[in-house]
């Protein structure tokens, strides 16, 4: 009994030494906006962006290889941060920019739903409340528009809405100048 103890330390022991060394060896080092970029993401993995996680996505980001509106649950704000690290500018290119950045959330069909609870196992953020046979409903505020739950939803009950505008997310949208109101301004 006593042996098989020392030999399993030994080879634990042994092992983990060799898993340090390789780990020193073979280590690449990442460039940093690539730590920065996935910071400022959600970190929920939910793959939205077509990317397989949150560090996937910042790669491809800090690579130029996607737009800095590939996530739908960062929302506006996060296209700013983006664009301000990057560079880039956050109304140009074939995403639509800021405009196509609006948050959205899920929405539930109360009457439709028949309570298989399968959009409660994809949630990532918990944002569905329900149970087993039972209706079930989204916390807007939890709710980051994955649309992980609109895929496995077998009675097409979920929908994807814009968020609703509440004190904490309302803002003022930028009127548009009217022909000659420029000129006005000018002169003034």
């Amino acid at each position: 009994m006593l042996y098989a103890v020392v030999s399993m330390t030994v080879l634990g022991v042994g092992l983990g030494l060799l898993l340090g060394l390789a780990a020193r060896k073979f280590h690449v080092e990442t460039p940093p906006i690539v730590d920065e970029i996935e910071s400022l993401l959600p970190g929920t993995n939910c793959g939205s962006c077509g990317y397989p996680g949150c560090r996937g996505a910042a790669e491809a980001v800090a690579g130029g290889e996607a737009p800095i509106t590939m996530c739908p649950p960062g929302g506006a704000e996060l296209v700013l941060q983006l664009a301000e690290i990057t560079g880039a500018d956050p109304n140009a290119g074939d995403a639509g920019g800021l405009a196509e950045a609006e948050p959205m959330v899920a929405f539930i069909f109360e009457d439709h739903c028949t309570g298989c609870t399968k959009c409660l196992k994809r949630c990532p953020t918990d944002a569905i409340v329900g149970a087993n046979k039972q209706i079930h409903t989204v916390i807007v505020d939890a709710c980051i528009g994955c649309d992980a739950c609109i895929e496995v939803c077998p009675t097409e009950a979920i929908i994807r809405r814009s968020k609703p505008r509440t004190l904490r997310n309302w803002y003022w949208d930028k009127p548009d100048l009217e022909p000659g109101a420029e000129d006005m301004r000018l002169s003034a």
